[in-house]
């Protein structure tokens, strides 16, 4: 395929200039590929998970172990996109110097120190919780590469705390507010 800037183009939604490293609350939608219903289905307004859904779930929750810099807040798994509230803190984030080999001893003729990590963009950590999800489903499925979820996602820079509650309620009500939509055609 040749490719055509008229027609092959990404658009980005991300706000220009700004830090998405930086400490903030973040609400995020992701969606699966083709809109595909593979999470689960809402009965009697809630959510109830299937296999890939927990699969989902576990992988939101690990995240947390590849990522001392954030914090998860409210959440909803769907059944063919997710909604969340990933916190970015403002702490700072150590790891030790490479003076220190595995076993936690210093190298000779040198002295320990600890370094001040770089906070993972938010655009790292969906990329993480992305792959981690679709490995784990494919594994589950016995299939290897298929695409799991859409290519980008949405997200929205939390300003105030009114707006947080808002996102909140609606992240919690979203099971009660579902019409499925039949998005094969």
């Amino acid at each position: 395929m040749i490719y055509n800037p008229d027609r092959h183009h990404r658009r980005s939604f991300r706000l220009k200039g700004y830090n998405y490293s930086q400490a903030g609350w973040y609400f995020v939608t992701i969606c699966t590929k083709h809109r595909e219903m593979l999470f689960g289905k809402v009965t009697n307004r809630k959510m109830d998970l299937n296999e890939y859904g927990r699969i989902v779930e576990y992988t939101w929750y690990d995240l947390t172990n590849h990522n001392d810099h954030i914090a998860l807040d409210e959440f909803i798994i769907m059944p063919n996109h997710v909604h969340r509230i990933i916190v970015i803190k403002n702490d700072d984030v150590h790891e030790k110097d490479a003076n220190i080999n595995r076993s936690g001893t210093v190298r000779a003729g040198s002295e320990p120190t600890l370094t001040v990590k770089r906070r993972h963009p938010l655009s790292e950590i969906i990329r993480q919780f992305k792959t981690f999800s679709a490995r784990r489903i494919n594994e589950e499925r016995s299939v290897k590469g298929i695409p799991i979820w859409h290519r980008n996602y949405y997200e929205h820079i939390v300003r105030n705390d009114d707006e947080l509650n808002k996102i909140r309620a609606y992240i919690k009500h979203n099971p009660a507010n579902w019409k499925a939509v039949d998005y094969r055609g």
